[in-house]
């Protein structure tokens, strides 16, 4: 055996291997989200860590702008969706007057909608586990 098949079958068959067993779970990763510790001043409590898809699947939520909403003077625009934009891009981190600051946004948006539906998490703890 030559010293490339040597190499090929050291370290090119186990990559390929892990990455085909293992490489869906990076894959996944995508879908999870937290707000980056750099948008908050003085973090009280460690990111909340959302699983985007399975949120959505376990919900049964379809629409998009169900929680990605768009406001224009005011009035929520039907049919129409913010998912391609950052939460921050209208939401300030400190409050800016008529639009609600970035904490406060997320808060009302899932705590109050877990709240409507009796389901879900509405406690601190159970979204920014320590």
């Amino acid at each position: 055996m030559n010293a490339l098949q040597k190499y090929y079958r050291r370290w090119l068959v186990p990559l390929g291997v892990a990455l085909f067993f293992f490489g869906p779970l990076a894959l996944g990763q995508e879908d999870m989200t937290t707000i980056a510790p750099t948008d908050f001043d003085h973090p009280q409590r460690p990111a909340a860590i959302f699983k985007h898809d399975a949120h959505n699947e376990k919900a049964d939520i379809e629409d998009c702008e169900t929680c990605h909403h768009l406001y224009e003077d005011g009035n929520r625009i039907p049919d129409e969706s913010s998912e391609d934009q950052s939460c921050a891009e209208c939401h300030p981190v400190k409050s800016s007057g008529a639009v609600r600051p970035l904490r406060q946004a997320f808060h009302d948006n899932c705590i109050k909608c877990h709240q409507r539906q009796g389901k879900g998490p509405r406690l601190c703890g159970e979204c920014h586990v320590r």
